[in-house]
């Protein structure tokens, strides 16, 4: 029995290396985010240092990473695989990457007497779970037989597709696939939803019909439950798209829907919903819309909100009698926890990010007051995940007032992009917090 190890314990990754511990199989773990092993190591793992230790320490390795730059750190960078891989080892990427980077890999594991399969999957979160991923394999027929027991411990299927690289070739085509599908199951929604067709109806129509797939299958009750909790990701679908439009410019092929579609994702992404399941593109379609496209058991509370009047302050009486147009705002004191994504430009002419925790302390008709203790600076862009239970959308705010406080600042956010009945929404939830609270 091979002794294998892993490396990439992500959405993916962390499932598929429990179904090896589980069929009985010896793994050594190894992930670049400290803190991902836990649940593996509950489960029998051992856990490596570093893709070197994994490499003097395994007869078969696979790695399951989020894109090409990641894969060249693990394979090409210190302490890397390529540095201290054995003859004789047969590697394996089920990551989805680019076909030249995985004609790369098979090149340079060849040179160190050893074997390499890119056998990317098929089948999100669950399959990965459940142990009912698709593999699609591209490299030597003979090493894809000797793996075979492996890939069907976190498989239901091992599909050889040619020579080294093919494999990744094969994902970009079927991603592609997945991406045009999840866009038209979702501006489908959107007509039915301004034509005031009920979304539960709609949905039972596709499922049932010539529209059916198996994405409609799997998103239909994540969308009528609003859960945008991550299958696959937003982010990563776009990866996947601008790797197969640059796949389809080197091959020459025209590909005018990809092209559509990853503009979609890329819009998607702008909105700051990379994060989130690649599902949550109906919050775009939903701005544009300015209505939902899927029921929501908290309907009568969004109705209510737009129904209920505003406080009046002292200054709007005072503004009503002397004849001026003053906006009346209303403050409720709040102390809601949040995630914050906060992004700064790089040189190359990209942006990289990192998540902070922040409080909701406000809420005015302006914007809101987040206090945090990570320092940021005035016309500062940031990213606002709320609560899962708000069923809000990540919203864009620019810092435009700084109050700190000992160690604490206090930024007053100005929102962009909010649609009316999402404010609407927004109140709605706040309101029921602060009842919670009192």
């Amino acid at each position: 029995m091979f002794k294998i190890g892993f490396i990439g314990l992500g959405v993916m990754g962390e499932p598929m290396a429990a179904n090896l511990l589980r069929k009985g199989y010896s793994v050594t773990v190894f992930n670049r985010t400290p803190g991902k092993a836990d649940k593996l190591l509950e489960l029998g793992a051992d856990e490596a240092a570093s893709p070197a230790a994994i490499a003097r320490e395994s007869d078969l390795i696979i790695t399951m990473i989020s894109n090409d730059d990641a894969i060249r750190e693990v394979y090409y960078g210190e302490n890397g695989l390529l540095g201290s891989i054995m003859p004789g080892t047969i590697v394996i990427d089920s990551s989805t990457i680019s076909p030249a980077l995985a004609r790369e890999l098979h090149a340079s594991v060849s040179a160190k007497f050893g074997d390499f399969l890119d056998a990317p999957v098929t089948g999100s979160k669950p399959a990965a779970e459940s142990g009912s991923l698709v593999f699609m394999a591209g490299g030597d027929i003979e090493v894809i037989h000797k793996v075979h027991d492996v890939l069907s411990a976190m498989g239901r299927k091992i599909i050889p597709m040619g020579p080294g690289g093919s494999g990744s070739t094969a994902k970009l085509a079927h991603n592609t696939i997945v991406g045009i599908n999840v866009a038209a199951l979702l501006e489908g929604m959107t007509i039915a939803a301004s034509g005031g067709i009920d979304a539960k109806s709609f949905l039972e129509l596709v499922n049932s019909g010539g529209a059916a797939s198996k994405m409609a299958e799997l998103k239909t009750p994540k969308l009528l439950d609003r859960d945008f909790s991550v299958q696959f990701s937003l982010a990563l679908m776009l990866k996947d798209l601008r790797l197969a439009s640059a796949l389809s410019d080197e091959l020459k092929t025209p590909t005018p829907v990809l092209e559509t579609v990853k503009s979609l994702y890329q819009v998607g992404d702008a909105m700051g919903l990379g994060e989130l399941d690649l599902s949550a593109l109906a919050h775009g379609y939903e701005q544009w819309i300015n209505k939902r496209i899927t029921n929501h058991s908290n309907a009568e509370e969004v109705a209510a909100a737009a129904e209920a009047p505003a406080t009046v302050t002292q200054d709007d009486d005072a503004s009503a009698a002397t004849g001026q147009n003053r906006r009346r705002t209303e403050r409720l004191a709040l102390n809601v926890p949040l995630k914050l994504s906060i992004y700064q430009w790089q040189q190359e002419g990209s942006f990289t990010g990192q998540l902070i925790d922040g409080t909701l302390c406000d809420l005015s008709e302006n914007g809101l007051q987040i206090a945090s203790g990570f320092p940021l600076a005035v016309d500062m862009f940031v990213v606002i995940h709320f609560p899962q239970d708000s069923e809000l959308p990540p919203v864009t705010g620019r810092i435009i007032r700084i109050e700190t406080n000992g160690s604490t600042f206090r930024y007053g956010c100005l929102l962009a992009g909010l649609a009316p009945y999402q404010r609407l929404q927004l109140e709605a939830y706040i309101k029921k917090q602060r009842i919670t609270a009192d």
